[in-house]
C-alpha cells in the first residue's frame, strides 16, 4: 500500500509539543512532507532551539512514522527552530535569543567571576545581556554588580505579576541572593530550589534580549537537570582551573551535558587563573595550578578552548567592590576578558550560521 500524506500526518499528530502542549499539526510545526518510494521526508520545527530538543522531536517523529506505517520505512528528518515571527510561539523567554550555561564540575575555580565579566563585556559592546545567578546555595552576583541592597520591583503584564530585573553595568541580572537576607543561609532541598530557579525564568520581565548567561551551581546535581527541563538552552560554558583535581571534575561537567538525557552543546571550556601574575613583576607569569591543564583537556573531549585567565589581584578586588575587572582598562584583566569575549562571539556565530532549511510550504 502507498503511503500517504494523510498517513504521515495521522502518525505525526500524535506528537505533543512539549513547550506549547498541543499536537505539531495542529500547531502547523510540520513544514514538508514528501515521499519518495519507501522513504519519508519530514520537516518539522520545534518551540525550544536547544540541540537537546531537536534531538528528541527526530527521534519523537522517527518513532511514531515507523510505529504507524511499519519499521522497514526508511524516515528522514529535519528539525529547526521556530523561524520568524513563529519563534514567539515559544511560551519560555520567547523574545531571549540564546541561552547560555556557566558551569563548572568544582566549586572554587572562578565560575562566577568568569561568568560576570563575560556578561558586562558583551554587553559593552552592544549586546543586550541579561544574568541569572542560579548557585541557589551560594549567590554571589549581588556582591559583583554592587547591588547588594537592592530589591527587585514587580510589573503586572496580563494579569500577571512579573519580577523586573535589577540593571548594572548595563546587565540585567537575578539573583536567589536578592530574596535573602545576607547573614541568611539558603538550605533548599532540590524540589524547592529548582522550583525557585525556574520563577527567575518564567515569572520575570526579562525584555529582548541577545544573551541570558545562567551561573549555575558547581557540580552536575538537580538544579543542573531542572535548567535543561524548564529553559531552551544553546548550549553551556565549563570553567575549569588547570589543576588536576578541577580538570576531573570538568571532565565530569562535560559528560553531563552530553547525556543522552540532557544533550546540550558544549560550546567551550575556559581556563581560569592559568597562571599567576603579580601587580609588581606585570611580565613574568607562574603556573601554580599547573599549565595548560584546561586546553589539553578540551582537545581530548574536542570540544573548543575559549581562552586563559590569569590569577591577578585586581580581578579579586574588582568583583569585591562590584566592578568587574573587564572595565579596567588597559590592564592584563581587561585583556584576558576581552580576548574571552572575542572567543565567545566567534563560537556563537558559528552556532548561528549552522545549515537551516530553507521557508517550506505545508503539504496540500
Amino acid at each position: 500500500m502507498p503511503i500517504t500524506e494523510d498517513a504521515i500526518l495521522a502518525a505525526l499528530s500524535q506528537i505533543i509539543e512539549p513547550d506549547l502542549k498541543k499536537d505539531i499539526v495542529e500547531l502547523d510545526l510540520v513544514r514538508e512532507v514528501t515521499v519518495d518510494e519507501n522513504t519519508v521526508h519530514v520537516s518539522v520545527e520545534v518551540s525550544n532551539p536547544a540541540l537537546h530538543s531537536r534531538k528528541r522531536m527526530e527521534e519523537a517523529v522517527v518513532f511514531n512514522l515507523k510505529k504507524e506505517l511499519g519499521k522497514g520505512v526508511d524516515v528522514k528528518v529535519t528539525v529547526s527552530p521556530l523561524s520568524g515571527d513563529r519563534g514567539n510561539l515559544r511560551k519560555v523567554l520567547p523574545h531571549v535569543k540564546h541561552i547560555i550555561a556557566v558551569a563548572s564540575g568544582k566549586g572554587g575555580v572562578g565560575k562566577s567571576t568568569i561568568t560576570a565579566n563575560l556578561a558586562v563585556g558583551l554587553a559593552q559592546r552592544g549586546l543586550k545581556v541579561g544574568l541569572v545567578d542560579a548557585d541557589i546555595h551560594g549567590p554571589s552576583m549581588p556582591i559583583m554588580f554592587d547591588v547588594v541592597n537592592e530589591r527587585p520591583q514587580t510589573v503586572e503584564k496580563d494579569g500577571k505579576h512579573l519580577i523586573i530585573p535589577v540593571e548594572s553595568h548595563g546587565v540585567k541580572l537575578l539573583s536567589i541572593g536578592f530574596f535573602a537576607a545576607p547573614d541568611q543561609a539558603i538550605a533548599w532541598r532540590g524540589p524547592m530550589a529548582s522550583k525557585a530557579l525556574e520563577q527567575l525564568f518564567k515569572d520575570a520581565d526579562w525584555g529582548e534580549l541577545d544573551l541570558l548567561l545562567v551561573d549555575l551551581p558547581p557540580g552536575t546535581g538537580d538544579i543542573h537537570l531542572s535548567l535543561v527541563q524548564a529553559v531552551p538552552l544553546t548550549g553551556a560554558i565549563i570553567v575549569s582551573t588547570p589543576q588536576p583535581v578541577a580538570l576531573a571534575d570538568a571532565r565530569k561537567g562535560v559528560g553531563l551535558f552530553r547525556m543522552p538525557s540532557v544533550n546540550v552543546p558544549v560550546l567551550g571550556i575556559v581556563e581560569n587563573m592559568a597562571w599567576f601574575t603579580p601587580a609588581e613583576l606585570p611580565n613574568n607569569k607562574y603556573y601554580i595550578f599547573g599549565k595548560g591543564g584546561a586546553r589539553a583537556l578540551a582537545g581530548e573531549l574536542n570540544v573548543p578552548f575559549l581562552g586563559e585567565v590569569p590569577l591577578v589581584q585586581s580581578i579579586r578586588e574588582a568583583g569585591d567592590v562590584g566592578r568587574p575587572a573587564v572595565l579596567q582598562p588597559n590592564t592584563v584583566s581587561a585583556v584576558a576578558f576581552n580576548d574571552l569575549c572575542n572567543a565567545f562571539q566567534e563560537r556563537m556565530a558559528k552556532v548561528e550560521q549552522e545549515p537551516k532549511p530553507a521557508p517550506m510550504q505545508q503539504p496540500a
